[in-house]
């Protein structure tokens, strides 16, 4: 053991609950301290492909997710340690502060105060006051009075309607002795543009850095950037694994551990030697811890572009189409002939693995928002449609009854699931028996005919005996 590992100071960014104003105070954060000479490290708690790459855009440094109900302890640790090298932590929470995986009132560990707790984070935590006052107060108050609830190191107030409005809400939260950290006004142009799955993703946004020097300018008028720095605190971690020196990078950037002991830290396996990863709009849902974990191993990644004609890397092991928007560009991958025709081909002698709008692509058919049905790859005999959503979202467990790339039969998996697809047919053998966190089984349970697999969950980790 190299000792214990003591992580940077850093803080969690939450609210009572979704679309209260995180991300906007999270990545003017990032983007005002990384101007200033710090060196911040994001964190996401929760399930989230989208906004860690909106983090690393503004802090420069790679993002993951730290997800309690997930993740085991020594990976948990092992991500946490990318930390290393950094001046500051900030985390972002997903939903609200206690709202987590669990059920009958458990958090299961899966929420962003448990997060908290574990690595000693305050929270900054946002409150939109936008229909309140006076009353404001209570609900802060709550939140650092809940049991259980971690340190509270004080609250943001969002969409403050002008002085007189931010006068009253101060003065509900200094009688109860809560800290006020900064109030911001109501700016409109400021929102950041959403589509059915969340934001619109960093890479589609030609304007995304003047954005978030625009979000920086704004955090900075209207927060304490001292005071938030010097709320920050941390508890020493773990002890690490052999060889994994922390997770640091040794590059000060946030990038891939480089480590023969990835696997003993916690790192999830390679699926494969050389993996030939689809990556643009359309398949871009992919956690990146798994990306940094295969590679950690020795696994070679070689992206490629589906939405630019492009076949995977013939010399590939495997090829893994990761979720994403394929419905948003339906009929450019149908027209993509040299995608499918080397994803056809590389089916007939090595694996081929999809997840949600990967999955999707594998299929005979996707049936976009207007009705028009499109042919997909035809290596799994899914259809899908969109032209009646329904919402399937949570956390899976999943008990593979065939192998897929990088786990056997019988393995059992944790992942989640995001998608407004319905499924029309599924008739190949089940890739899985997954279930909700609360035990209660879904009918996404993928698929599997010759060497390609396919599911609606996204793998977040195997889950070892």
């Amino acid at each position: 053991m190299s000792g214990v590992r003591t992580l940077p100071p850093g803080l969690l960014v939450s609210a009572p609950g979704s679309g209260r104003g995180k991300t906007t105070l999270t990545l003017g954060l990032l983007r005002a301290f990384t101007r200033a000479g710090v060196t911040v490290q994001p964190f996401k708690t929760g399930p989230d492909y989208i906004d860690p790459a909106f983090h690393r855009a503004a802090a420069g440094r790679a993002s993951f997710n730290l997800d309690g109900w997930a993740m085991a302890p020594p990976l948990l640790n092992t991500i946490a340690g990318q930390a290393q090298g950094a001046d500051l932590i900030v985390a972002e929470g997903a939903m609200g502060l206690f709202d987590g995986a669990g059920h009958q009132g458990v958090s299961d560990g899966g929420s962003s105060a448990d997060m908290a707790q574990r690595f000693g984070w305050p929270v900054v935590l946002v409150l939109d006051v936008s229909a309140q006052a006076q009353s404001a107060a209570a609900t802060a108050w709550g939140f650092a009075h809940c049991p259980g609830a971690p340190r509270l190191a004080g609250v943001v107030l969002n969409r403050v309607a002008g002085a007189r409005h931010e006068a009253l809400v101060r003065a509900g939260l200094d009688a109860m002795g809560l800290p006020v950290l900064g109030a911001l006004p109501r700016r409109a142009d400021l929102s950041l543009p959403e589509r059915h799955l969340g934001l619109v993703q960093a890479g589609e946004r030609a304007d995304l850095d003047a954005t978030l020097d625009r979000l920086a300018d704004f955090v900075a008028a209207h927060v304490d950037l001292d005071a938030v720095r010097a709320a920050a605190r941390g508890e020493p971690g773990e002890p690490d694994a052999p060889g994994v020196a922390g997770g640091s990078t040794g590059s000060g950037t946030g990038g891939e551990p480089r480590s023969a002991g990835a696997r003993a830290a916690g790192w999830p396996p390679p699926p494969a030697a050389c993996i030939a990863l689809a990556r643009d709009a359309a398949f871009s849902f992919t956690y990146p811890h798994l990306v940094a974990a295969w590679r950690a191993q020795g696994a070679e990644v070689r992206p490629f572009s589906p939405l630019a004609d492009e076949p995977p890397a013939a010399d590939a092991d495997l090829v893994w189409l990761p979720g994403g928007y394929p419905e948003l560009h339906a009929g450019r991958l149908a027209a993509a002939s040299r995608f499918l025709d080397g994803l056809r081909a590389h089916a007939r002698t090595r694996p081929v693995h999809g997840e949600c709008g990967g999955y999707m692509v594998l299929g005979q058919g996707l049936v976009d928002a207007d009705g028009r049905r499109h042919a997909m790859a035809g290596l799994l005999g899914l259809v899908t449609s969109f032209e009646q959503r329904r919402l399937s979202l949570g956390y899976r467990r999943a008990t593979l009854r065939a192998a897929m790339p990088g786990h056997g039969a019988g393995a059992v998996l944790s992942g989640h699931e995001f998608h407004y697809a319905t499924i029309v047919d599924q008739p190949d053998p089940p890739l899985a028996h997954v279930t909700g966190a609360a035990g209660v089984a879904v009918d996404e349970t993928g698929s599997t005919r010759g060497r390609v697999t396919g599911s609606f969950f996204h793998l977040i980790a195997e889950i070892q005996p």
